[in-house]
């Protein structure tokens, strides 16, 4: 602050009145820099600011509290702004602030900048540098080069592990934010291949519904068309009726062989109504979250069922993920990757898995994951036909050179 304004030429260089270690003020123009540290004793409180740059904030002691007041010292008007920039440290106060931004949620806007982007983050490789499988595939899918990936390598052996390597310097964001204590049910890199794809839409429509009601969380719709999620759109704020009759449209315009619809909480007034329209039940699908799945658990080696998703949600979840570890076209959507990447996960003591809750979600500061839910929709059949089918549909199929879908 104070080198720059050494530096400006003596025409733009306004005069000082104060200047020290935490202040630069200049005493014609009214106005000045303060540079303080963030403490329990709330930074900048009284204080009125027009632009706030808040550094390293993923690292403050007490950070929902200090924010509170620090947001109170600009003022909600023209000229005004507010900088929030970080290293990420897991899945913190900060990390709630960043999924906020990303799901609109809050006032902010997200920004975030890879490593890849700063042209001094190379290294000229040895003479017997050879580039492993792993890296050869992190290098396609974010257009990496070889010094990139030696100045990668030697980075990682100073840090000591890739963990510390991706939260200083992450591709992604949802990298940014890796934590040995959170272990996502979808990897990030399974997405990230997924938004790198290109296939071509083929076969029936299929639409999922993951409504909400007036309050923060977003209704939203996925449209899948054989391997691909065609499109992800969010609303906030619709009331049963309005939703309803987007759904409506959807289905007179662009004509889905099934719509589905979690009707858990506001769904099932919007299918009820559906329905009373005329829609068929072959079309509207009604899909309970918390219902049981439709697969029937595996057997063990005692010959007892046993293991297998807990409830029709972990079901569909299950589904998504088993596409996404082949080839599959996600679009390319960072609200849609940190929807994906920010569910957790556990096994019940009778082996069957159970996706974090939405209330558990919100309990560490997470929004409610509806473009994921509304994808995960989108896969009420394994095999991502729009249709139930018995248990020998795929094997009357089996024909030599047959695509399966």
């Amino acid at each position: 602050m104070k080198r720059f304004h050494d530096h400006l030429p003596d025409d733009l260089r306004p005069s000082i009145g104060v200047s020290n270690a935490e202040e630069l003020l200049f005493d014609k123009l009214d106005s000045g820099y303060l540079v303080t540290v963030a403490t329990m004793e709330g930074a900048g409180r009284s204080a009125t600011a027009q632009m706030l740059h808040a550094s390293e904030t993923a690292f403050w002691p007490d950070l929902q509290t200090q924010w509170a007041a620090l947001l109170q010292t600009v003022p909600d008007a023209d000229g005004t702004e507010i900088i929030i920039e970080s290293t990420a440290n897991g899945y913190n106060d900060f990390h709630s602030l960043w999924r906020k931004a990303e799901a609109g949620e809050s006032e902010f806007m997200p920004v975030f900048l890879p490593w890849s982007l700063a042209s001094e983050y190379r290294a000229k490789p040895g003479d017997d540098f050879k580039i492993t499988g792993e890296e050869a595939k992190l290098a396609e899918l974010h257009g990496l080069d070889a010094d990139q990936i030696a100045w990668r390598r030697a980075k990682i052996s100073q840090l000591g592990s890739e963990e510390y390597f991706a939260q200083e310097y992450p591709l992604h964001a949802a990298e940014a934010f890796i934590s040995s204590q959170f272990d996502s049910f979808i990897p990030a890199e399974l997405v990230l291949c997924a938004r790198k794809e290109q296939i071509e839409p083929y076969g029936p429509l299929i639409v999922g519904v993951d409504p909400a009601g007036m309050g923060a969380d977003r209704t939203s719709i996925a449209w899948r068309q054989g391997h691909v999620i065609t499109k992800v759109e969010s609303r906030r704020g619709l009331d049963t009726m309005e939703t309803t009759g987007w759904v409506a449209r959807i289905i007179r315009e662009d004509r889905p062989a099934k719509v589905n619809i979690d009707v858990g909480g506001l769904g099932i007034g919007i299918y009820d109504r559906l329905i009373e329209q005329g829609h068929s039940r072959s079309l509207i699908n009604a899909v309970n979250f918390g219902g049981k799945p439709l697969e029937p658990p595996p057997i063990d080696e005692t010959g007892k069922p046993g293991g297998g998703p807990a409830n029709r949600r972990a079901e569909l979840w299950q589904n998504m993920k088993n596409a996404l570890q082949g080839r599959f076209q996600l679009p390319d959507s960072d609200t849609l990757q940190a929807d994906l990447v920010s569910v957790g996960y556990k096994y019940q003591s009778d082996g069957r898995l159970l996706l974090e809750s939405k209330q558990d979600m919100r309990r560490r500061g997470v929004p409610s994951p509806d473009e994921g839910d509304a994808v995960a929709l989108c896969f009420t059949e394994p095999q991502g036909s729009p249709f139930p089918h018995n248990a020998n549909f795929f094997r009357k199929l089996e024909l030599p050179n047959y695509a399966y879908v």
